[in-house]
């Protein structure tokens, strides 16, 4: 979600080299994001070669923003 946060778009080969996850592991993160609403992924080519791009939805980022925001506090201390 951070590096969705921080770009437009981002293709499958982008985030599996951002975050050193294997392709498996990546693509189930990937689907539980989609089905919580939280990314969209569309699904193409480039050229002959297989394409999945992932963008944050505006859920995603109000969601991710909360996130942040409450692990500040807790490492603030604050409430």
């Amino acid at each position: 979600m951070s590096i969705l946060a921080g770009v437009e778009e981002a293709d499958f080969t982008f985030l599996k080299n951002q975050t050193g996850a294997t392709s498996g592991n990546l693509s189930v993160q990937i689907d539980k994001l989609c089905a919580a609403g939280y990314i969209s992924v569309e699904k193409g080519f480039k050229g002959k070669m297989p394409c999945t791009t992932c963008k944050i939805t505006p859920s995603g980022a109000e969601a991710f923003r909360s996130y942040v925001k409450a692990l500040k506090e807790y490492i603030s201390g604050k409430k």
